[in-house]
């Protein structure tokens, strides 16, 4: 059984570190934690807001290699298992609200 996947804030609101349910092979490496950095405009580019904080998937596509570490490729995205994904989505869209709102918010 797989554990959950998981997300872990960084020491900065700026960056927050998924690990995988199911680990990136690439070759020899694999890979089973991803570090999302926030978006800027500059990684913003050509996107629409509304399609990011709808964690549209051709859009998660596009914004994930522009922001992680290691970068992910359209390849890792593509065969990414939902729930990783989805937690590398929700990241994303996290990075969206006011600091103000994530205090109010409930764990």
């Amino acid at each position: 059984m797989s554990k959950p996947t998981t997300a872990t804030p960084s020491p900065s609101a700026n960056a927050a570190t998924v690990t995988l349910d199911t680990p990136i092979k690439r070759g020899d490496q694999v890979i089973d934690q991803i570090t999302v950095t926030k978006p800027n405009a500059g990684a913003l580019r050509g996107l629409s807001l509304y399609n990011v904080m709808q964690m549209d998937v051709l859009t998660l596509t596009t914004l994930l290699p522009r922001i992680t570490t290691p970068t992910l490729t359209e390849a890792d995205i593509k065969a990414m298992d939902v729930a990783d994904i989805l937690s590398l989505g929700s990241e994303v869209t996290s990075f969206f609200v006011k600091a103000e709102n994530k205090a109010d918010s409930p764990k």
